[in-house]
């Protein structure tokens, strides 16, 4: 049961916490501003994800996802986006990162990246605690005043000039059981923005910079109308001109990639332009179309952005960007370097330039990475073939239909893609119900969208009997087999075991879990003692 040490009224409740900075970031103040977000929004929220299920079912039923009728004229009409400021017309590379690890946050600003993505999504693990620690770590940022002093007594702070602050907060689905609202949970992504720009939208609207966020998860162009609501009514709320909130929306769910424009088009006042988050795409294309076998993917490993439907989005996203005036964002390549093998990390250092190389050529104005290491890389393959800040003034004649939407990757389903989903599944989630969102593993970065494939990808194949190249029946016998050899490898303790678990229900159920950070973040409440 949830414990309250603060309150403005009888409506708002705060947990109890041991940051030191607490009642800095939650003020009288800013909690009357959450308080307002959950009263004006929460429901419209809610309603939006009910509309979720709904799509789902029409999917399960054999109805394939198309673009809208009532919103044709948004799609064929003219128009543009404002403009956005002219610091950030060059955004050829972005490193993200979760919040909460300060060192990690002061390597990420010091990169030589154009722009640091700070997450409180998918590279977060969502403890209470470590929200709130990276809620100080960018109040002290935004201020120049972060440090850190390793326990070897190594100092880290930040340089003179840094890469640009953009926040992503957590997507629609998930709440925040430590702030409650009239007895409610405030939305996770409530928190995570609000407390954000309520506590340093004016110190850097002073230093001539805008509050900038990366929004997740959309499914709907209803959807970034709400965000388009809140945005403005924050404005209003803390005497902030019109449009001086801008956002990046990420196209990382199957819908969304059929509502490009309109999604653009409810947020055009804010908009900075949309990204190809790769792997909760390939994740929100199982799961949408999962009870289908006509769109069965192979092994991760070979579901790659050249091929089928990764390939005809990406080309949708810049041709419709650059239609309208703002940034197409490429993705992750979830490559990092390798310590202590030169040739392997020759290898991964390849790969990662042939595909940044591919995503400029391909015409995207800029990329992700997910270490310090990597944005040299980046940056040249960009600049070489990029001379301008941007490519927004190529315009590609781009047809794109719905079968190219969704037309599957063919290749192999193999035992080695059964138990390499198996080991990263398993050991992503007991990383995340341990505190770390964003894990290194078998020489890639993994984060929830990655390990949302994991399992969606067994649970697929179980669905409809897939056999492996080397005549394997994958069923529920087989996986749960693979599950307790590959688990039996690893060290025993409680997150594992709650890990595998967790992993089990969602891989062998009959009904497909939406999100599995849904149950894993029921068992971090139960470790801090909230359930």
């Amino acid at each position: 049961m949830l414990m309250a040490d603060q309150k403005l009224n009888s409506d708002i409740q705060v947990a109890p916490s041991t940051n030191v900075f607490k009642d800095i970031l939650l003020s009288k103040e800013c909690l009357a501003f959450l308080s307002e977000l959950s009263r004006n929004f929460t429901e419209e929220r809610n309603k939006l994800l009910i509309q979720r299920k709904k799509e789902q079912e029409k999917l399960d039923q054999g109805i394939l996802p198309d673009f809208l009728e009532e919103t044709a004229s948004i799609r064929e009409s003219d128009w543009k986006a404002s403009p956005f400021p002219a610091y950030l017309d060059d955004r050829s590379v972005e490193i993200t990162g979760p919040s909460s690890d300060a060192k990690m946050v002061i390597n990420a600003f010091n990169s030589g990246a154009n722009v640091y993505m700070s997450d409180f999504e998918d590279a977060q693990s969502p403890y209470w605690e470590l929200l709130l620690k990276g809620q100080e770590n960018l109040y002290k940022a935004v201020r120049k005043k972060l440090s850190y002093t390793s326990d070897e007594g190594k100092a880290y702070s930040m340089n003179e000039k840094t890469a640009i602050l953009f926040v992503r907060p957590r997507g629609l689905h998930l709440d925040e059981f430590h702030v409650k609202v009239d007895g409610v949970p405030l939305p996770g992504a409530f928190f995570d923005f609000g407390v954000f720009l309520f506590n340093n939208a004016m110190e850097m609207i002073l230093q001539s910079l805008i509050p900038a966020f990366y929004i997740p998860k959309t499914e709907s162009y209803l959807e970034a109308r709400l965000w388009n609501s809140i945005f403005s009514f924050s404005e209003k709320y803390m005497g902030i001109s019109p449009g001086t909130i801008k956002a990046t929306f990420l196209i990382e769910t199957l819908p969304a990639a059929f509502q490009m424009d309109e999604i653009l088009y409810e947020a055009r006042e804010h908009s900075l332009g949309l990204n190809c988050g790769r792997w909760d795409y390939i994740f929100s294309y199982i799961k949408k179309l999962g009870s289908n076998g006509n769109f069965v993917l192979p092994d991760r490993s070979e579901v790659t952005m050249d091929r089928g439907f990764l390939l005809a989005y990406s080309n949708l996203l810049i041709s419709t960007c650059h239609r309208r005036g703002v940034h197409a964002m490429g993705g992750m390549s979830a490559y990092i370097p390798v310590k202590g093998n030169e040739e392997e990390n020759r290898i991964a250092m390849g790969r990662v330039r042939e595909d940044k190389e591919r995503e400029v050529k391909n015409g995207h104005d800029g990329t992700w990475v997910a270490h310090p290491g990597l944005v040299p890389v980046a940056r040249e393959a960009f600049h070489i073939h990029m001379k301008t800040g941007n490519q927004i003034s190529l315009k590609k004649n781009t047809s794109i239909s719905r079968d190219d939407l969704i037309a599957p990757v063919k290749g192999r389903i193999t035992e080695n893609g059964v138990r390499a989903n198996v080991r990263v599944g398993i050991r992503y989630l007991e990383a995340w119900i341990g505190g770390k969102g964003a894990v290194p593993l078998y020489n890639l970065m993994e984060d929830a969208a990655t390990s949302e494939i994991c399992r969606a990808q067994l649970w697929q194949w179980i669905r409809h009997g897939e056999t492996t190249e080397s005549g394997i029946k994958i069923n529920q016998d087989f996986v749960k087999k693979v599950i307790y050899e590959e688990a039996g490898k690893l060290e025993k303790n409680p997150d594992l075991d709650a890990a595998v678990s967790i992993f089990m229900e969602l891989v062998l159920g009959e009904k497909f879990v939406e999100f599995l950070t849904i149950p894993a973040y029921e068992e971090i409440l139960k470790k801090e003692g909230f359930l």
